[in-house]
């Protein structure tokens, strides 16, 4: 039964759950590198909402509009996303080729030149060159026809509601709402080996930005590449790493790549401080995360199902730290219903109401047994089956 036959009309209602577990210590990190945003700490006990690309990533074939409202990975997405209560933002940075850390998420840039499509890896090109696709910050310029992919293997034009400039890495720190997080992807192509010495090149010009620029800003680095998230360990001790992983929906030739299993033990391996996987990846095999909390490392997760309140609501149920997200407003809304704001019960002359509030959300909670759980985790592997 494949999971898009459930509508979620046929769910419960999931408004209100109780508090979740704590998130594992980032042990490595300064308390103040770590400081979530003051604006959501209060709000998410524990639970983090992250921004995909933003304020969510372009899915130019989608028949969702909310899907090509802002242009991913850019600054309006970035700061698009700030007026939401979310913890941080994740975006994708690559390294050009005169050592800019840029941010985009596909390996090539694609545009069009007398009807022919042009195609360049965005690697290969420097900075001034990869700035000149799309819209220009300079109104006096006029840029490159900006093309994508699809997964169907189709060229279209990147069409969005509300486009914007691609940028660097520099502008983000310089230009984003500073109470916001950065989850810095490091982006290597996946069917690739790099020696040490190209990875520490790249990630060396990440860290000089990042030193220069963060100014106390929360980040965590996350990267599918396993070496690179070793070395990044090894290069700094301030910020936290985590090892994205498809957890096993996904083979690759590098058998760390494949399962959690591998995921938890290249961490331990490499003191890494966190798992970000795709959810479906965590669904098919929930007996990991108790796991995964016993190594005490935090367990992200990302992926289309972050976009079903249902299904976030069942990872804060599962302990999972946080989710990365497409519809920023409707999860945030969702998980600001679910998990109950802190309330202050020595504001003077409001204890009778602010009871009666407590006792209101406490009387609407669902309580679950730990048969309905456990029910609920061996459903959601048969939901996800085809």
């Amino acid at each position: 039964m494949a999971l898009k036959a459930v509508h979620v009309s046929e769910v419960p209602t999931l408004d209100q759950v109780p508090g979740s577990p704590s998130v594992a210590v980032l042990h490595s990190a300064p308390a103040e590198a770590m400081r979530l945003p003051e604006k959501t700490t209060s709000r998410r006990a524990g639970f983090m909402v992250v921004g995909h690309r933003g304020n969510g990533m372009n899915a130019l074939a989608s028949a969702d509009r909310r899907m090509r409202a802002a242009k991913e990975n850019s600054l309006l997405s970035f700061n698009r996303a700030a007026r939401f209560p979310v913890d941080f933002i994740e975006f994708d940075v690559q390294v050009t080729k005169d050592e800019y850390p840029i941010i985009f998420h596909d390996d090539f840039i694609l545009t069009e030149d007398s009807g022919e499509i042009l195609e360049r890896h965005v690697t290969d090109l420097c900075l001034e060159e990869f700035l000149s696709y799309g819209p220009q910050r300079d109104p006096q310029k006029v840029g490159k026809l900006l093309l994508r992919k699809n997964q169907d293997g189709r060229v279209v034009n990147w069409n969005v509601e509300d486009d914007d400039s691609l940028c660097t890495l520099q502008e983000a720190f310089e230009r984003v709402d500073s109470r916001l997080g950065f989850n810095i992807e490091l982006k290597f192509l996946d069917h690739c080996v790099y020696g040490e010495e190209e990875l520490t090149h790249a990630l060396q010009a990440v860290l000089k930005v990042v030193y220069k620029y963060a100014n106390g800003r929360p980040i965590i680095f996350s990267t599918f590449q396993p070496d690179a998230a070793q070395l990044m360990r090894k290069l700094q001790s301030v910020y936290p790493v985590f090892f994205l992983t498809n957890g096993g929906t996904e083979i690759f030739d590098d058998v760390r790549r494949n399962s959690l299993e591998e995921a938890i033990k290249l961490c331990l391996a490499g003191d890494l401080q966190g798992i970000v996987s795709d959810v479906k990846g965590v669904f098919c095999n929930p007996s990991v995360v108790p796991r995964i909390k016993e190594s005490n490392l935090s367990l992200l997760t990302y992926g289309q199902l972050n976009n079903v309140p249902e299904a976030v609501y069942m990872q804060h149920l599962m302990g999972i730290n946080g989710v990365i997200v497409d519809l920023v407003q409707e999860i945030t809304e969702a998980v600001s219903d679910f998990i109950e704001p802190a309330l202050n019960l020595e504001d003077e002359g409001l204890p009778n109401s602010v009871e009666q509030m407590q006792q209101d959300r406490a009387s609407t909670k669902p309580s679950f047994s730990e048969r309905e759980l456990s029910f609920l985790l061996n459903l959601i592997p048969k939901l996800l089956q085809h």
